[in-house]
């Protein structure tokens, strides 16, 4: 009998796609989603048991796990993450999961500026230490989608704007991410205890993106590198929450000293699924198609809109997020370390892993075929 399988954050960028390619599979799956609307209703008409609950409430993520065998966890990008990963942990074990695959980040580490990077790496060490379940790490870098935030821009303008100065990386697709969870919960014995770093299949810059939106818009793209201020007042203009803008600036620097090309790209999309990642160009093609796909609330609207969009995003006050941090109360380190001056986590990047205190742990991924 096959296993029943739950997807938390099912409505978001990789659980939607994890819990359609397992429908796909025949497999029968659980979609944990904090509000039932449109994105809900599509699992649910693709064949998803959608439970409706508070991934921050114990009561809701125990019986969400009531007859499961296996899970993906996507721990929500927001403050309280560790409180977050410890209940699901706490849950996993009570309810005798074979295994669970548990969604990370590429540079976390015990000292990095952002304290949610800081809470992914507790996490990451604490669930090796459940009894009875086994857990895969699933550690992404940056996502192609942060590359089209600004796509409006680029159709009505030609101008890619973002801070990430001539930064190389590998971004990779959300399907792509998906597609390696997925295959990971159809057959996991030989995964158990590795890390998997998946990227897309080459380094670019943004120069690149902007040549790859100029062949797929049918228009000449530049791209205009920004402040991270003025990134931040156009964050605040479309809405984005002020902890993702806070804790983005400290991904910007670790894209911009290098840590997100360091040991990439990697084979492992390939390795566990048996399929080549997808070039950043086929991704950016259907995401011009369905902006919904870089964000629920992206429209790339009129050149009218776009112009209004420009005057409020001028008039817009940018965030103080150096204040703003001092308020939340959450601990803030005297000399926190960016990921590339921290040699431990150097060492485990450069050999594609994920940075575990455990030496085994960091040697599990040396058998896979490097890139």
């Amino acid at each position: 009998m096959k296993a029943k399988i739950l997807v938390t954050a099912a409505a978001g960028r990789t659980g939607s796609e994890t819990v359609l390619d397992l429908l796909k599979r025949g497999y029968t799956v659980r979609a944990l989603v904090r509000r039932a609307d449109a994105r809900t209703a599509r699992l649910e008409k693709s064949g998803a048991e959608i439970f409706v609950g508070d991934m921050n409430d114990f009561r809701d993520v125990r019986a969400a796990l009531t007859g499961i065998q296996r899970a993906y966890h996507c721990p929500p990008f927001a403050l309280n993450l560790l409180h977050n990963t410890m209940l699901f942990a706490i849950a996993a074990e009570e309810a005798k999961l074979e295994v669970v695959v548990l969604m990370s980040q590429w540079q976390p580490q015990e000292s990095h500026p952002s304290i949610m990077t800081r809470e992914h790496w507790i996490s990451n060490q604490i669930y090796r230490w459940m009894p009875s379940v086994d857990v895969v790490h699933l550690n992404p870098g940056t996502f192609a989608f942060t590359y089209l935030l600004g796509l409006p821009a680029a159709v009505h303008f030609g101008m890619l704007m973002l801070p990430y100065g001539g930064a190389h990386n590998v971004p990779i697709s959300s399907e792509d991410i998906a597609r390696v969870a997925s295959a990971i919960l159809v057959d996991p014995r030989d995964h158990v205890g590795r890390s998997y770093r998946p990227t897309g299949p080459e380094v670019m810059t943004p120069n690149d993106v902007a040549a790859v939106l100029t062949t797929i818009l049918g228009r000449k793209v530049k791209y205009r590198n920004t402040s991270y201020k003025m990134f931040s007042k156009a964050a605040v203009a479309q809405g984005f929450p002020l902890h993702e803008i806070a804790h983005l600036r400290h991904y910007v620097r670790d894209l911009l000293d290098g840590a997100f090309a360091l040991g990439a790209p990697t084979s492992h999309v390939l390795d566990v699924t048996g399929r080549e990642a997808e070039p950043f160009e086929v991704t950016a093609q259907r995401y011009v198609k369905r902006p919904e796909l870089i964000h629920p609330q992206l429209q790339i609207g009129t050149k009218s809109e776009a112009y209004r969009f420009l005057a409020r995003m001028i008039a817009t006050r940018a965030p103080d997020l150096d204040v703003w941090e001092r308020q939340q109360g959450y601990p803030l380190l005297k000399d926190p370390v960016p990921s590339m001056n921290h040699a431990a986590w150097k060492a485990a990047a450069e050999r594609r892993q994920l940075f575990l205190l455990d030496p085994k742990a960091n040697d599990a991924s040396d058998s896979l075929r490097a890139a």
